[in-house]
């Protein structure tokens, strides 16, 4: 069983910046691709940006293309969302995603494993 673990989240205004970071509790190297999802109320889920296993692959949502940098690192099983300038859009509760077998890019499609989340929130 894996167990994904977020950490990062919090308050920023507009423009800031904060770093998500995903704790996967074993290693990464037997393949997993990992997202990131987010979900702000009353809306449905959105794709935010995937990795696949090696970190040579990377997929964004339009809405975050330029601002937000995805990366693992397999060595400490960990996997990061570097965002920028924020907008108050931007706004919603952030989820780690894995699956072994495909890139996590496609919400209402049922992964091997999801986090509980991080909220963050962008002030105006």
């Amino acid at each position: 069983q894996v167990h994904l673990v977020e950490s990062g989240g919090g308050l920023v205004q507009t423009g800031g910046s904060l770093k998500l970071s995903c704790a996967v509790s074993e290693h990464t190297g037997s393949g997993y691709a990992m997202g990131w999802f987010r979900q702000a109320p009353g809306q449905d889920p959105e794709f935010v940006a995937a990795i696949n296993w090696s970190g040579r692959n990377k997929y964004y949502a339009d809405s975050v293309r330029g601002r937000f940098t995805i990366s693992r690192t397999n060595a400490e099983n960990t996997v990061q969302l570097q965002m920028n300038s924020l907008k108050p859009e931007d706004t919603a509760v952030y989820y780690c995603l894995a699956d072994n077998r495909r890139i996590p890019d496609a919400p209402g499609t049922k992964y091997d494993y999801r986090g509980q989340g991080t909220q963050v929130t962008v002030s105006s």
